[in-house]
């Protein structure tokens, strides 16, 4: 059985641009004939189904953008569509959002209905499942049809596309750096299952600081919650067994959580146990008390990845152009009363 090709392997196996490809499996006359006939036969010996849909967006834009991300009602994803919309409405593009809800199933579907010729081209953070599944190939088949796409925040580095994240593992160390220098000396980490991008790097620069300030490390004082819904029962284990002064959570549902479970057993917030959050939400702003938060600038990288896109969109050389980057947002530390 011949394998499975793509525009892109067409292009590289006969040494011409994608954009001459398309062209010429749709008998544009801009290509010569020789070329045209060569790539035409090249296609049928490896029966190679065009995406004509997709491929005729390329004559009609839709000056719009496909957002897809894991969830909605986290902080964080809500003010990167808003800065993604921002851009975006500067320009002229709209913008459809789609949730994923962490289901590579889903966000499969979402990517193959918005590239019926909904939009021009996408920007998305990949699901829980997606990274845990390891396999990327509706991202690539979109790609490979021409249709840009910006990853932000949850990437992999399994697809050539341009990116937007932050240092997680940097922002990750200097804010547990921060509760060392405060005196705290046993530090837990609430964090997600290793699978997810931004959970594994955070963790990462937790052991970093830990052991650059020789501060020894426990892999016992590592929860990964990968129930939300049960996570309350397994930090009330965290704070009862393990006679812990801080706490170093990836988000801030885990932060709330642990504030908490620390009032319902005795234990006083920031007193006997100082907690920071990755996320500023208004939960951090609101709760009692108010939480320290690394900051990851949601508009700053909605706003980049929606320049980014745009930027390839207009530009008539961006199906050949693969010179992607990765642009990486820099994030501070917002001190509140939960670890002063």
């Amino acid at each position: 059985m011949k394998r499975k090709i793509t525009l892109k392997q067409i292009a590289k196996e006969l040494d011409v641009s994608i954009s001459t490809v398309s062209k010429s499996l749709r008998n544009s006359l801009e290509i010569g004939e020789e070329t045209r006939l060569k790539v035409q036969a090249f296609a049928k010996f490896y029966n190679y189904k065009p995406n004509n849909i997709a491929l005729s967006l390329k004559n009609r834009k839709t000056k719009t953008i496909g957002i897809i991300i894991p969830e909605i009602v986290h902080h964080f994803f809500s003010t990167v569509i808003n800065g993604i919309e921002q851009v975006a409405n500067e320009n002229g593009y709209s913008v459809i959002i789609c949730l994923s809800d962490d289901s590579f199933d889903k966000e499969v579907l979402n990517m193959e209905m918005l590239a019926n010729g909904s939009i021009d081209g996408f920007i998305m953070s990949l699901s829980k499942e997606t990274q845990f599944k390891g396999d990327f190939h509706h991202i690539s088949e979109v790609i490979d049809q021409g249709m840009p796409v910006v990853m932000f925040d949850r990437v992999t580095n399994e697809i050539l596309c341009d990116k937007v994240i932050i240092d997680d593992k940097l922002a990750a160390y200097e804010a547990v750096k921060s509760l060392i220098d405060k005196g705290r000396k046993k530090i837990a980490l609430v964090t997600t299952v290793d699978y997810v991008s931004v959970g594994k790097l955070r963790t990462d620069g937790y052991i970093k600081a830990l052991l650059d300030n020789d501060i020894p490390f426990n892999e016992n004082l590592i929860i990964k919650i990968e129930d939300v819904d049960t996570c309350e029962i397994t930090i009330g284990k965290l704070l009862e067994d393990k006679a812990i002064d801080a706490v170093f959570a990836v988000n801030e549902l885990f932060a709330v959580t642990i504030i908490k479970t620390a009032n319902k057993i005795g234990l006083n917030v920031p007193t006997d146990l100082a907690v920071i959050a990755f996320t500023d939400g208004i939960i951090s702003k609101y709760s009692t008390p108010t939480i320290t938060t690394v900051s990851q600038s949601g508009i700053k990288m909605g706003n980049k990845a929606a320049k980014m896109l745009i930027e390839r969109l207009e530009s008539e050389e961006h199906e050949e152009d693969e010179n992607y980057k990765t642009e990486v947002i820099e994030t501070h530390l917002i001190e509140r009363e939960s670890t002063n």
